[in-house]
């Protein structure tokens, strides 16, 4: 009887649970739960990037290409801020990765967070947007006619997610804007974002195979995980590989490791003079000669 009832409730839920969540939750737990904020922290901020990003241009905007553009701008600062600056895109975790910002199930967890942010942010903002008779949101996508094998548009994320992670390491990791660096990196990092969307559009672009394959999912009529290789081809591999080629050049540029290996040519960057031996900070000589 008990077995009944379960097998009745989980039919009559089925329908409503997206694909692929039951998995992205099961990850959540893995290594006794050591990675737990870590998924629930990209899960929370997918659903506010999704929100905030995806309503410039249908629910703000509409009309005006600049009041999308700075509602666009202003949602990438506000989902980064309330979120806590999450990845919140596996080619983003997959490049951390290989420069060692982060362990391999570190990644794993983060971009089974992001899936599922994902795979429940585009429902419920459809369900909004029908409640409400607001424009409901688009989603990239790129034309499987003219380029059947997705060889075009895979090409067209990688230099997008390329760039996109160039502009990442250069705002985070090697300028600093001062006392409102924070504020500055955001703003630059989301016209970088939308100037990068108007400029390849081939793929969309998602620069985001979060994006790209939970979009594709919840706008599939079977509400299944895209079947066609192409899909995978142009949004994660094109954008993994993006990313990953990325990473290998600002490791040469920086000096930084690959996958844990230091490369054979490199640094560009040239390293900070070093201190004369024995030599003391001028604040620590000024407290000794108090």
């Amino acid at each position: 009887m008990a077995l009944t009832l379960l097998a009745s409730a989980i039919h009559a839920v089925a329908p409503y649970v997206p694909p692929g969540l039951v998995l992205s939750v099961a990850a959540c737990f893995i290594v006794g739960g050591k990675y737990t904020t870590f998924w629930r922290n990209e899960f929370i901020g997918t659903l506010l990037m999704v929100s905030f990003t995806f309503s410039a241009g249908k629910w703000v905007g509409a009309d005006s290409q600049n009041v999308a553009w700075l509602s666009h701008a202003i949602g990438v600062i506000a989902a980064d801020y309330i979120g806590g600056g999450q990845h919140v895109n596996p080619a983003v975790s997959v490049s951390m990765w290989s420069l060692g910002k982060c362990d391999y199930t570190e990644m794993f967890v983060r971009i089974a967070g992001q899936m599922g942010g994902g795979l429940v942010a585009f429902p419920i903002f459809h369900l909004l947007s029908e409640t409400l008779g607001w424009v409901p949101f688009g989603g990239p996508d790129f034309d499987k006619e003219a380029d059947e094998e997705g060889v075009g548009a895979a090409f067209n994320e990688l230099f997008a997610t390329m760039l996109l992670l160039f502009l990442i390491y250069a705002v985070n990791w090697e300028i600093n804007f001062g006392k409102y660096h924070y504020w500055i990196k955001q703003t630059l990092t989301a016209l970088g974002i939308r100037y990068l969307i108007e400029m390849f559009p081939a793929s969309g672009p998602a620069m985001n195979p979060m994006l790209g394959t939970t979009w594709a999912v919840f706008s599939a009529d079977e509400n299944i995980f895209p079947t066609e290789t192409s899909h995978y081809v142009v949004y994660w591999i094109g954008a993994c590989l993006g990313s990953l080629l990325a990473s290998v050049l600002y490791s040469i540029y920086s000096g930084n490791t690959f996958f844990g290996k230091t490369l054979p040519i490199g640094p560009i960057k040239s390293k900070p003079a070093a201190k004369r031996s024995g030599s003391v900070p001028w604040d620590e000589s000024s407290k000794k000669k108090k």
